[in-house]
């Protein structure tokens, strides 16, 4: 993907709440062997290009004062309750520099497996994205998940999937995280509680036998 970004000279809080309310977004650019940059990103066109998945996990094009920079994204803050972006930073790229990035899942085939068809199981996509390490040539923009082959009592793991090659997951905290849960589905059976006649009384539901009558 391709955006253009313009130079910013000012910067604190006043001048990027002034940029704000001119409909641009302030940003910088750092890393590399370039110094940080002040950036402004026409806010419409940033709004339509975060809507996007590529945007979040693939290698960006920034055009800057006629000049083409790979960058990558890495923050972007939103207002707490408006549909506008406060704020945004990207990285620059190196060839020979390996990254870390986080790239989303895409799970499909859960519906024609085993544990779903035939063993009555609720499939439960726990991740969806990865922390990866790699070149930034190597950067997938998604990591596809065949669920076709899950099984009850089987849940599928990072070490169940096949990465790329020179892609490698990063552990943060669990060596081998659950990526997905398969978990039975539990009818509970709803048994009717038994009637009870009350005393001196005939089936429930019966009418009284009428007294014979009086003999004048």
């Amino acid at each position: 993907m391709k955006f253009v970004a313009f130079e910013r000279a000012l910067q604190g809080t006043g001048a990027s709440r002034r940029l704000r309310i001119t409909g641009r977004t302030p940003g910088i650019v750092y890393g590399g062997t370039g110094a940080v940059s002040l950036i402004e990103i026409d806010h419409n066109a940033l709004w339509h290009a975060i809507k996007k998945e590529a945007f979040h996990g693939s290698i960006l094009t920034m055009e800057l004062a006629g000049v083409e920079h790979k960058v990558l994204l890495r923050d972007l803050q939103m207002h707490p309750y408006k549909q506008q972006v406060q704020h945004i930073d990207f990285q620059r790229v190196e060839a020979r520099t390996r990254m870390t990035v986080k790239v989303p899942l895409h799970y499909s085939g859960e519906a024609e497996s085993p544990a779903v068809k035939a063993e009555n199981c609720l499939v439960n996509h726990v991740v969806t994205e990865l922390t990866l390490s790699c070149f930034p040539a190597d950067i997938p923009e998604f990591i596809a998940v065949d669920l076709s082959g899950l099984k009850k009592g089987a849940p599928l793991h990072v070490k169940d999937i096949t990465l790329p090659k020179d892609v490698k997951f990063v552990v943060k905290g669990q060596v081998n995280p659950v990526l997905v849960s398969v978990t039975p589905i539990v009818i509970e059976e709803v048994v009717a509680a038994p009637v009870v006649e009350a005393k001196g009384k005939g089936k429930a539901g019966a009418k009284p036998a009428a007294k014979p009558a009086a003999k004048k």
